[in-house]
């Protein structure tokens, strides 16, 4: 079954789409009363190009669904409220083709725009929406296939990194215990070379010592020499 028919025939892909609000706009400026949030059936009616009549029998036949979606019929104080609230924002300049009715108004939202949208078959505006509703959906699940495309390929890799990370554990180990071998020689060279270093600061004051009685030995010898040089 096509899918603009599945459309109109299911209400539950119908409620999927109920959100999609902002389509209206993009297929045809949707005219609005003043206060920006409902609709007359007239005014429905223009907006999808057919007769009030049409509208008024489908909305009958889905009355339900869609006083669900924003859809009222005023009466009586209710009504009269209205009225008064409608001509006040029009700031006493009720245009022609806003009249009073007498006993009930049935108002509408862009909601119900929307799911009459959904359901009117003999107005091309409506299969405009619908179409364009369904393009959007078709884009977007195209999006959703690319993204979990994406996110499968991650994956993938990521399961080839564990699988390095599982033979790289072993080689990391060998490393660990090369280290701790390596630090440990460098420990013992360091104290052989701080024993070393003791060493030789030892060797160093013999030297000295040394030097020192080298050099007495020095002096006595040329004092010996004087000496044996004046008796002759």
């Amino acid at each position: 079954m096509p899918i603009e028919v599945a459309l109109l025939e299911s209400r539950a892909l119908r409620v999927e789409q109920m959100e999609r609000v902002d389509v209206l706009d993009k297929v045809k400026s949707l005219v609005m009363l003043p206060d920006g949030i409902h609709l007359r059936t007239e005014d429905v009616a223009r907006y999808f190009e057919v007769s009030t009549t049409a509208v008024r029998r489908l909305t009958d036949r889905h009355q339900n669904e869609l006083v669900e979606n924003g859809m009222q019929v005023l009466r009586g104080a209710d009504l009269r409220s209205f009225h008064s609230d409608m001509m006040s924002l029009w700031a006493g300049v009720v245009p022609e083709s806003y009249p009073q009715a007498a006993t009930r108004l049935r108002v509408h939202t862009r909601r119900t725009v929307l799911n009459v949208a959904m359901l009117l078959r003999d107005s091309d505006i409506a299969r405009c929406v619908r179409t364009y509703l369904l393009d959007a959906e078709q884009d977007l699940r195209a999006g959703y296939a690319s993204l979990e495309h994406r996110v499968t390929r991650v994956e993938s890799c990521l399961a080839g990194v564990g699988t390095a990370l599982q033979e790289l554990g072993p080689v990391l180990n060998r490393m660990s215990h090369r280290l701790d071998s390596l630090d440990r020689r460098l420990d013992v060279t360091h104290q052989v070379v701080g024993a070393m270093s003791v060493r030789l600061g030892h060797m160093s004051e013999d030297i000295v010592r040394i030097d020192g009685r080298m050099a007495q030995l020095a002096r006595n010898l040329k004092d010996l020499s004087r000496r044996n040089s004046k008796q002759r």
